[in-house]
């Protein structure tokens, strides 16, 4: 048996070769308390209304895929493209699962579409899956009101359970889950996906001591498809040096890009970042070193906290204090702020070496 990881779908796929004949399974790993939650819900065989948002690489398709497997399911995956591209993929889904056979005919809109989907359900229990539905719902400005719509008018008798997935968790939050939101008041659930903790994350290292366990962890944390770049059978060190301090690594240029998909202005959210790696704590050590005044890096600080990406800590009894310090809260993050930019020019020379070593 030869047993291969792969966090970024958190399955281990286990090959087990006899004789002429060779099979595969595939085992899921970890997030057994939110698996518990969707089991739940769906054996409630009313309607349901999930919201799963989190971080980009925490693993939410992974979820879903795992849940749904086995059971009678339409799942559809927004593209940033159009209304009319995502229409005709939200359309080819519904088909494919209403006749088993794929086809180019198109629903003349969502409204069509979605309750086509809630009549299929009315009788048997079906799961709607849209995942990326933030791109969706930006594409079709009128998505969230028409959900709202079919929701109050099948609720009551339709066997339905939708998720609605996104990465956007700002968009997420506030087109979704907050009070002036459209669909406010029809969730019936809601399931923030966080990265894996230590003690999950351990799992999946095998081959490393304890503490080599520890360092892995406090270098690329516990999201899903930073672990997979990291290899249990090398040394930290050489792991290091593969990852953060190698160019063409998917790891060098993460950070930025993961701010570029959720920020306006991610050039002055990575000059506070890098501030707090680099030991500044204190909202006046934060402001002086990125040279912007405290009220501009307030307002960027409050939105990296709810990012999960910087943390605050305020002294016990004090809701609001100068005293309170910043700490960068993701660990890939604070390991490649603290590293990487520093000595960009030697990395991009191909001194990895010479970088580790300093």
């Amino acid at each position: 048996m030869i047993c291969r990881i792969v966090l970024d779908y958190l399955y281990i796929v286990c090959y087990t070769a006899n004789n002429l004949s060779m099979g595969v399974v595939y085992m899921f790993i970890g997030r057994e308390r939110e698996l518990a939650s969707l089991t739940q819900l769906y054996n409630s065989d009313r309607f349901e209304f999930v919201v799963l948002y989190g971080r980009r690489r925490v693993g939410k398709t992974a979820l879903i895929n795992h849940f749904i497997d086995g059971k009678k399911a339409i799942y559809f995956m927004g593209v940033e493209s159009n209304a009319k591209q995502n229409l005709e993929n939200f359309s080819k889904s519904i088909i494919e699962y209403a006749s088993g056979i794929e086809a180019e005919t198109s629903f003349a809109s969502f409204q069509a579409a979605l309750e086509t989907v809630f009549r299929l359900s009315e009788n048997e229990r079906i799961i709607l899956a849209i995942d990326e539905y933030p791109y969706v719902a930006r594409a079709s400005k009128s998505l969230a009101s028409t959900l709202q719509l079919l929701i109050d008018k099948y609720k009551d008798h339709s066997k339905l359970m939708l998720i609605l997935c996104g990465s956007s968790m700002s968009y997420m939050e506030d087109h979704v889950l907050a009070y002036k939101a459209p669909l406010y008041g029809r969730r019936t659930a809601q399931i923030k996906l966080q990265p894996f903790d230590f003690e999950e994350t351990c799992r999946y290292f095998g081959n490393f001591s304890a503490e080599e366990k520890a360092f892995a962890y406090g270098i690329v944390g516990g999201t899903p498809q930073y672990l997979l770049q990291m290899n249990d059978r090398i040394s930290i060190e050489e792991n290091v040096k593969n990852t953060y301090l190698n160019p063409t690594s998917s790891l060098y240029e993460e950070p930025t890009n993961l701010l570029k998909q959720e920020v306006r202005e991610p050039a002055i959210y990575t000059a506070i970042i890098t501030a707090i790696a680099t030991g500044a704590s204190r909202m006046s050590e934060i402001s002086s070193k990125v040279g912007e005044d405290t009220n501009v890096c307030s307002t960027y600080l409050k939105n990296l906290v709810a990012l999960g990406i910087v943390q605050k800590e305020t002294p016990y009894g004090e809701k609001a204090s100068k005293k309170s310090i910043y700490s960068i809260d993701d660990n890939m993050f604070r390991f490649w702020y603290r590293f990487v930019p520093e000595n960009a020019s030697m990395i991009a020379r191909g001194a990895a070496d010479l970088v580790y070593a300093h």
